[in-house]
């Protein structure tokens, strides 16, 4: 007998929205599917854009321990902010074995047609991925052609001030959170002094 998982969702709570008319669906697919229900998940009120959902979190840690072997929902939106969030969810529960079942959608990742569904998914996001890494690479290149600084733009940091301060006996640590930058950008800055300037501040 298969342990199952329920997650339900509503964005708004009261005004008649509530995860039990979800609840009904997914418990009467589970009792005729034979399964047995191990825990039920709801988040009730959160939107389903926000990154961290208390039921959520608890649902996904729990399937790292292998408390339940599938996890059902009612739709794919109840589950995952986007698509790319559900792949990464799928491909967690693939590598931990575990099985994904959509109502709506009649996904269900135990047999042929929904792994072929799934191998779909991964596969269009795989490409998006490797078009958005290659457009990232041409615009790199094409801007350090044109001569352009690639990176974080460079600390504006006056020398001579970091050199004063090193004279009235400022730590690096104290010159880098009075001026707002490193303390190796202090430390670069002070040395590009002409060394006769320089070799009279203290280095601790």
């Amino acid at each position: 007998m298969k342990r199952a998982a329920l997650y339900m969702r509503v964005s708004t709570k009261g005004h008649g929205q509530t995860t039990e008319t979800q609840a009904l669906a997914l418990r009467d697919y589970v009792r005729h599917r034979g399964f047995e229900i191990i825990q039920e998940y709801r988040d009730e009120g959160i939107s389903g854009s926000k990154d961290s959902r208390p039921a959520l979190d608890r649902l996904m840690k729990d399937a790292r321990s292998r408390k339940f072997d599938v996890v059902i929902v009612a739709r794919f939106d109840r589950f995952a902010r986007s698509v790319s969030h559900l792949l990464r969810a799928l491909e967690e529960f693939n590598h931990l074995g575990i099985d994904f079942v959509s109502l709506s959608e009649s996904i269900d990742t135990s047999t042929p047609m929904g792994r072929m569904v799934f191998t779909i998914l991964a596969a269009v996001a795989e490409l998006e991925r490797n078009l958005i890494k290659e457009r990232v690479t041409m615009g790199i290149n094409r801007a350090r052609k044109e001569g352009k600084h690639i990176g974080r733009p460079k600390a504006d940091v006056d020398a001579r001030q970091v050199a004063g301060l090193r004279a009235r006996g400022r730590s690096w640590n104290q010159i880098a959170r009075e001026l707002g930058i490193g303390k190796g950008t202090a430390q670069r800055a002070f040395d590009s002094l002409p060394k006769t300037l320089s070799a009279e501040q203290p280095r601790r």
